[in-house]
């Protein structure tokens, strides 16, 4: 059968007339339906719930400003994210969420490795996940991106500069928690063409 949850109902419903299958298989098949069903309506309120609590919360709705950055990240980073002052900056708030290279750097080599994975791992993920999907987008053309990133993703591997998005956009949250502000995206393009 293909996989998905829109295709939970038809499957039940064609195993609820499969003369071929035990009917004490059918009908557990039927209890795992309501429970699937219950646990269904249950995410639907929390996911309502959530988004009354975004809509009411100012910082979060700064930080759905920044691409990649939605209500659900918004959200886990305002709740997650301890005073963002205790931070010197953003180096270092990108460093707690674990997105910063390990560095094995010896007799004045510099040598960086992966990513330190200190920190939250679910602050991490939803940000690659959502630095990912930006990414994604902007493979395809869609959208208008910072030559920053275009030039980012014609020079590394999708995971990595997912992984360096994330990173960028830590760093940018940190700034807009940490001060208050809104989410500028013409004076960030235009501070990237000066230093390029």
């Amino acid at each position: 059968m293909p996989k998905g949850l829109d295709k939970i109902e038809p499957l039940l419903a064609q195993i609820a007339q499969d003369e071929t299958l035990p009917v004490l298989a059918r009908e557990l098949f039927v209890v795992l339906g309501r429970e699937c069903a219950r646990l269904e309506s249950e995410l639907e309120a929390i996911e309502t719930k959530l988004m009354a609590w975004h809509r009411g919360d100012a910082m979060g709705r700064r930080l759905a400003q920044i691409p990649s950055v939605g209500p659900i990240i918004a959200t886990a980073m305002v709740m997650k994210t301890p005073d963002p002052r205790a931070f010197r900056s953003g180096r270092h708030f990108a460093a707690w969420l674990g997105l910063t290279p390990k560095d094995h750097s010896t007799a004045g080599k510099t040598r960086l490795g992966k990513i330190t994975r200190a920190g939250d791992e679910d602050l991490r993920r939803l940000l690659v996940i959502g630095a990912t999907a930006v990414i994604q987008q902007a493979r395809r053309g869609r959208g208008h991106h910072s030559r920053w990133l275009l030039a980012l993703i014609a020079r590394k591997p999708p995971k990595l500069a997912a992984v360096a998005l994330a990173n960028k956009v830590a760093r940018i949250a940190w700034k807009l928690m940490a001060t208050g502000e809104s989410y500028d995206a013409a004076r960030l393009n235009a501070a990237a063409a000066v230093a390029a």
